[in-house]
């Protein structure tokens, strides 16, 4: 299925340097994964995306199940020749959807009915169908179908959704058999200490080969993400990967690398793509902003990607106050490109000795020292 290998660690905290193998290449830990919900990294082609540094993608179960459907995906030959991507990809189960479509859905033991919000027919997901879905579909990781409750909620709510989890769980790997394809639990429990405890505990206790921390960036306060970070990474098991879900800031990284998380992802990247905005050493950056429209420096003179080797600030502010197409692809491709090429400085930093002083949680990662 996978195999990962720690290859050097930070000497003062517990962030490390991985190799995440699969049938379909490696991924060099740690790692920012871009969200390609339905198939695509929305405005960049595959060939783009690679250019990018990405390593692995996201994908997302429950919205590639209602189009096209897992059966014309798995009859063109599976995901990766689907959406011409070769590299590996890690499918979402739905689980988020639970949460993110709470208006049209209805939770019980069994599964989840959803309201599909594009026709209004009813769906029924349970964890064998999730399952199901993701070996058809090919994806090289495949997440374990779980309950992700809401902030705020009361501790009996959360409970319930980590009973939920925990038993939907063991329901997925009964019904996992895709010998190529390695399937994640995910460790619940909303901001209640106990509850991340006994559900990191639980979900460890099922030898998977790796796992994933959720319920995360669902309205909490960021000091209670870095709480969860902290409690539940050392009660993961040492030598499998942790895969921190929905975070794509630079701050919240940094932390969670130093905290010993080895994978990442977020939609923040291409969704200020598409608004017209530029990351920029943990800044954000209008591009609509008059400020640019006679700037005829790169966006960025260090980064590689083709918006910043190719294009000035005066053009893509022209491209975006006309609303062309490109501008918004251009900015995607650089956002993307950011972002991974961080993760892969604090993977260099661990390699040199140097991520303590360069990438440390108590500084801003935007001013960090490292050359990325």
């Amino acid at each position: 299925m996978i195999s990962f290998e720690i290859k050097s660690r930070c000497n003062s905290t517990l962030a490390r340097v991985g190799s995440l193998k699969t049938t379909n290449g490696i991924v060099k830990t740690p790692r920012f994964m871009p969200v390609g919900t339905l198939g695509t990294v929305k405005g960049v082609t595959s060939q783009q995306l690679e250019e990018t540094g990405a390593e692995m993608i996201l994908a997302n179960t429950f919205h590639l199940h209602l189009q096209p459907g897992e059966e014309i995906v798995q009859a063109s030959g599976g995901l990766h020749k689907f959406m011409n991507w070769p590299k590996p990809i890690l499918t979402d189960s739905g689980g988020f959807q639970v949460f993110s479509l709470a208006k049209l859905n209805k939770i019980d033991n069994d599964g989840v009915s959803f309201q599909n919000p594009r026709d209004g027919r009813q769906i029924y997901l349970t964890p064998e169908k999730a399952t199901q879905i993701q070996m058809s579909l090919g994806s090289n990781i495949a997440m374990a179908f779980d309950q992700c409750p809401p902030f705020p909620a009361s501790e009996v709510e959360v409970e319930e959704a980590c009973n939920r989890t925990h038993l939907w769980l063991e329901r997925c790997i009964n019904a996992h058999s895709k010998n190529d394809q390695a399937l994640f639990g995910i460790v619940q429990g909303g901001c209640f200490s106990n509850l991340r405890e006994l559900s990191a505990k639980i979900v460890s206790e099922f030898d998977l080969p790796g796992i994933a921390i959720g319920g995360v960036s669902v309205g909490e306060p960021i000091s209670q993400m870095h709480k969860i970070v902290r409690q539940v990474c050392p009660l993961l098991p040492e030598d499998r990967p942790r895969y921190l879900m929905g975070i794509g800031t630079f701050q919240e990284m940094a932390i969670a690398v130093a905290n010993g998380v080895d994978l990442f992802d977020c939609v923040i990247p291409t969704r200020l793509g598409r608004h017209g905005s530029a990351l920029i050493r943990g800044e954000t950056w209008n591009l609509r902003n008059s400020r640019f429209k006679d700037d005829y420096k790169p966006l960025d003179s260090s980064c590689p990607c083709e918006a910043c080797t190719s294009y000035s600030r005066s053009y893509i502010h022209h491209l975006i106050r006309n609303k062309e197409l490109l501008g918004l692809t251009l900015l995607s491709l650089h956002n993307l490109t950011h972002l991974i090429r961080f993760t892969s400085a604090m993977r260099r930093a661990i390699e040199e000795g140097c991520f303590s002083e360069d990438f440390a949680p108590w500084q801003s990662a935007s001013k960090a020292r490292h050359t990325w």
